[in-house]
């Protein structure tokens, strides 16, 4: 059996991302991505979070040594020769900004609730609406059943608002894991195929009104309230997104 034909691994999947595969095998990496685009859209969002790394620490690697890590400042031998080597691990770590796990996992520590709550929201928006077959686990058909469903799986009574003023209908929704509780994913398309989903899950934090943000080709809008966060995830259309988070937010915050 070639290369090629052995199945791409988790773990491979990481050491491709931090370039640390054999050229034999990201080859075989690369044609399984070709032919497997859910694992693509992940190895995305993996190098985009690595990128977000390193933009925010890259710079920790250039600082000086804080004294409290000075060799000489430290006692026996055996105790300089460890907490040492943890620094360096730790340096070469921030530097090399690794998009696997642990990077993921430093990353939602370091950001506040509301930044992780929209990247959340992103990610989803992207993987689920580029699915042609399966964009939703339970389709508008069945909206009783599935607000039933994900209002008892999150905790609150949901509504899905009403957009065909935008054009935008309903698809359907799915159950996701959220930041620290299940998600709720809502999906609408508009007759010319574009996508507009809304994200819901408890987040413990302060109140905010309706925030903008661009990110690549997706823009998105968000809020908080009673301790459930928001967030309207579509095209790049600043105008049309605020007007349709806008009434979104009104017919789910009046509630």
């Amino acid at each position: 059996m070639t290369d090629h034909n052995i199945p791409v691994t988790e773990d491979e999947l990481h050491a491709y991302v931090d370039n640390e595969l054999p050229a034999e095998r990201s080859q075989a990496v690369q044609a399984w991505l070709a032919s497997h685009p859910e694992d693509a859209e992940r190895i995305s969002a993996w190098r985009a979070l690595g990128n977000k790394l390193q933009q925010r620490y890259g710079d920790v690697a250039d600082e000086p040594v804080p004294q409290r890590l000075d060799l000489d400042r430290l006692g026996a031998r055996r105790s300089r020769w460890m907490w040492g080597a943890v620094a360096a691990a730790l340096l070469a770590f921030i530097a090399g900004g690794s998009a696997g796990w642990m990077a993921h996992d430093a990353w939602a520590i370091e950001i506040s609730p509301t930044e992780a709550l929209r990247d959340e929201a992103i990610t989803a928006h992207k993987l689920y609406t580029g699915e042609v077959r399966h964009p939703v686990e339970v389709g508008s058909g069945e909206e009783a059943h599935l607000l039933s469903w994900l209002s008892r799986r999150v905790g609150t009574t949901l509504r899905t608002p009403d957009l065909t003023k935008y054009d935008l209908k309903l698809l359907g929704g799915r159950l996701l894991p959220g930041i620290s509780a299940p998600a709720a994913l809502f999906m609408y398309e508009t007759a010319s195929g574009e996508r507009v989903t809304l994200y819901c899950t408890p987040l413990k934090a302060p109140t905010t009104t309706l925030i903008y943000r661009e990110t690549d080709d997706t823009a998105s809008v968000q809020w908080v309230h009673d301790d459930y966060g928001w967030v309207v995830s579509g095209p790049m259309n600043k105008d049309t997104l605020k007007l349709v988070a806008t009434a979104a937010y009104e017919q789910l915050e009046t509630r």
